[in-house]
C-alpha cells in the first residue's frame, strides 16, 4: 500500500463531508496511521468518531491561533507517533459579513481574521511541527480558484487564498533544504460546511458542473485521492505546486453556458461548430 508505515496529522476535519475527511480516508485506506485535531469541544464530538472510524486514537485540541496549543502539539505528536511523514492543513475562516458584502466593504478586523486563520496558520503550524517532521516529509494545504480569479461572494477569502498559494511557494523553498515538500490542492466547489457560508453556492455548483470539461463537480473522494498522491512518495519530486482538482474548470476562459438568476440557461455555445 502506498502509505504503509506513514504517519500523518490531519488539521481541520469538520465532519465526514469535509475535504479533510476525504483526504484522511484516502490516506488511511493506503495504510497511513493518522492523528487528528479539533478546534473546540463542539467539534471534538464530530472528530472523535471520524478518528475511530479511520483507526486512530490520537485526537488533539488545536486552535491554530492559540500559541499555547501550537507549543504543545509537538510534544503530543512525539509521545504518540514519534514523528510525522505528512501534515494536512485544512484551515480557513472569514467572518460571515465579509462574504456577504462587496470586497470593498471588508473591514480591517475581518481582513486580519481571514489572513491570520487561513494563511498565517500554515506558517505557524509548520514552524511548530518542524521538530517532529521527518526529512522528506510532505505538507499539503487547500486552496480554491478564487485565489487567482474573481469568484462571486468569495471576497476576502479569495485574497487569503492568493496569499496562501504564495506562502506554499516560499515555504517550499525554505523547507526544500530538508527535502520537505509543500503543495496545495485547489479543489472545485464541493458541498461542505465551509462552503455553506458562500452566497449563491448552489448556483456556483451548477455553473461549474455545466462548464467544466468533464461536465461534473468533484467529490471529496476525488480530492482525497489526489491529495494522497501528493502526500505519498509517488510525488517526491513535486513541491511548491498548486494542483487543480476541479474537473478542468480552471482551464476555461469562457463558459459553454451562462445562467440567469434562476439557474436557467440563457446562452449555449454550439460545440459542434454547426
Amino acid at each position: 500500500m502506498l502509505m504503509e508505515g506513514k504517519k500523518g496529522l490531519i488539521v481541520g476535519v469538520a465532519n465526514n463531508k469535509s475535504i479533510a475527511y476525504g483526504i484522511a480516508k484516502a490516506c488511511a485506506s493506503q495504510g497511513a496511521k493518522l492523528a487528528f485535531t479539533f478546534l473546540n469541544e463542539a467539534l471534538k464530538k464530530r472528530v472523535e468518531p471520524i478518528a475511530a472510524e479511520l483507526g486512530s486514537n490520537f485526537v488533539y485540541e488545536l486552535d491554530v491561533n492559540n500559541e499555547e496549543h501550537l507549543n504543545q502539539i509537538p510534544q503530543k505528536i512525539q509521545k504518540d507517533l514519534t514523528a510525522l511523514d505528512f501534515v494536512v492543513h485544512a484551515v480557513a475562516y472569514a467572518p460571515k459579513e465579509a462574504l456577504e458584502n462587496s470586497f470593498l466593504q471588508t473591514s480591517k478586523e475581518a481582513f486580519d481574521v481571514a489572513m491570520q486563520t487561513s494563511v498565517y496558520s500554515l506558517l505557524s503550524l509548520t514552524r511548530s511541527l518542524l521538530p517532529v517532521l521527518k526529512d522528506n516529509a510532505s505538507i499539503l494545504t487547500l486552496s480554491y480558484l478564487g485565489g487567482v480569479k474573481y469568484v462571486p461572494h468569495y471576497n476576502v477569502m479569495g485574497v487569503a487564498k492568493a496569499a496562501l498559494e504564495s506562502s506554499v511557494r516560499y515555504l517550499a523553498r525554505d523547507l526544500g533544504l530538508r527535502g520537505i515538500r509543500v503543495n496545495a490542492i485547489s479543489a472545485g466547489p464541493i458541498k461542505t460546511l465551509a462552503a455553506s457560508g458562500i452566497g449563491d453556492f448552489r448556483m456556483i455548483l451548477k455553473y461549474n458542473e455545466i462548464n467544466a470539461p468533464l461536465k461534473r463537480n468533484v467529490s471529496i473522494e476525488d480530492v482525497g485521492n489526489s491529495a494522497m498522491y501528493l502526500l505519498s512518495d509517488l510525488a517526491r519530486g513535486v513541491t511548491g505546486e498548486i494542483h487543480y482538482v476541479d474537473s478542468g474548470y480552471n482551464i476555461m476562459g469562457m463558459g459553454d453556458v451562462e445562467l440567469d438568476d434562476e439557474g436557467n440557461t440563457i446562452l449555449c455555445w454550439d460545440n459542434k461548430n454547426k
